[in-house]
């Protein structure tokens, strides 16, 4: 069996788990290995699992555990998927995905820093001025995140301001 099929194996074997985490093991032979679309089958498998887990947790009634590693691959998923959306302009569902995140962890911190995600896609912040003038793009590199978990003090007066506006 050569390195495609192989590849191709485990990922299916992932896959048929439901194994989000083993997939995002698997992420960057896939990058080396397959062409376009196939990589892009590969991240909609992700996707469509991550969905199926948000659509469980939401079902039982329960919040992801960043420790737990299905869960903290599925909120990355949830999250990256978010993003795109911001990324692409799609602002007002890059921003019901936020506020959905945001209580979906029991990590504090995670869920603090999709608020401020939250709210400027809300507030119709361009992903490009969010990126510039809210998230700290360097303190969040050296945070070691997958998400932007820094931001600069902009950051909590868009925070204020959207407190003052919904009281």
């Amino acid at each position: 069996m050569n390195e495609v099929e192989k590849l191709k194996q485990e990922v299916l074997q992932a896959q048929q788990n439901s194994d989000i985490a083993s997939l995002y093991v698997l992420e960057q032979r896939a990058h080396d290995t397959f062409d376009e679309n196939t990589l892009q089958g590969f991240y909609m498998n992700i996707l469509d699992i991550a969905l199926e887990r948000l659509t469980n947790t939401l079902e039982a009634n329960r919040v992801m555990d960043m420790n737990e590693v299905q869960d903290f691959a599925t909120l990355r998923a949830l999250y990256e998927y978010a993003i795109e959306h911001y990324s692409a302009g799609k602002l007002h569902d890059a921003s019901a995905l936020f506020e959905v995140l945001s209580g979906l962890c029991n990590d504090k911190k995670f869920s603090s820093a999709l608020k401020f995600h939250w709210i400027a896609a809300k507030e119709e912040i361009s992903l490009d001025d969010f990126l510039s003038e809210i998230a700290d793009v360097d303190a969040t590199q050296n945070a070691g995140t997958f998400y932007i978990s820094c931001f600069n003090t902009k950051a909590q007066k868009l925070l204020d301001n959207s407190k003052t506006d919904a009281e």
